[in-house]
Order: structure tokens, then C-alpha cells, then sequence
């Protein structure tokens, strides 16, 4: 069995949270973004709504201040190039929230992953 393929951010943020898996969730990215020598952490009761747009804003400033930075991060989380090459870059705002979602999913698959397998 695969972990559900997610159209949406609320969406896999609910189905973390109905697995019980959010706080793993949570503990993942923070692990990666230490990896990646990337001081912002999130907290572990940190609401969705606040996770979403946090993460967001972490994105967007990366691709626009530190950008080998943000690179590495996607290296160290394993997002998948080919995907990151698809989106549109013409909008930075747009492009910043796809990409967190990219980031998600990815964490979400190693942390579902790690708790069925």
C-alpha cells in the first residue's frame, strides 16, 4: 500500500493528523532543515494554518535571498527535480507555495513510509 497521492496542502495536512502522524510530520521537517543547515524550526504543536504559511514564507525567502540554501534543501529532502523543473516560475508567491507543497508530500511519504512499513 502507497500513501495517498495528495491534490492539496490541507489535505495531506488532515490525513497526517487523522493518522496521527502530524507531530512525526512536524520532527521530519525540522530534522531536514537542520540537514540543510537551515536554522528555522517549527514547533511541534504547530497548527496546519500556521505550518502552511510558514513554511511558505521560509520557501519564498530562500528562493530570493538564499537560494543555493534553498537547493540543498530540496537536496536533502529528495524532491523530485523533473517535478520542481514543471512548475511555473513566472509567479515567485505561486511558486514558493507549489514547492512547500512539493516539500510535504515528500516528508509525509518518508514519515508514512517509516510508521507501515
Amino acid at each position: 500500500m502507497l500513501p495517498k497521492n495528495h491534490a492539496h496542502i490541507q489535505e495531506l495536512l488532515d490525513d497526517a493528523q487523522k493518522e496521527a502522524l502530524y507531530e512525526k510530520l512536524i520532527a521530519q521537517l525540522n530534522k531536514d532543515f537542520a540537514l540543510a543547515n537551515i536554522e528555522e524550526t517549527f514547533a511541534p504543536n504547530i497548527s496546519p494554518e500556521s505550518l502552511k504559511r510558514e513554511l511558505h514564507a521560509i520557501v519564498f525567502q530562500l528562493i530570493q535571498e538564499k537560494f543555493s540554501e534553498y537547493l540543498n534543501l530540496l537536496y536533502i529532502i529528495d524532491v523530485s527535480e523533473t517535478k520542481i523543473k514543471a512548475l511555473d516560475g513566472s509567479d515567485m508567491v505561486k511558486l514558493s507555495e507549489q514547492v512547500a507543497f512539493l516539500i510535504l508530500k515528500r516528508e509525509w511519504q518518508k514519515v508514512w513510509f517509516k510508521n507501515k512499513l
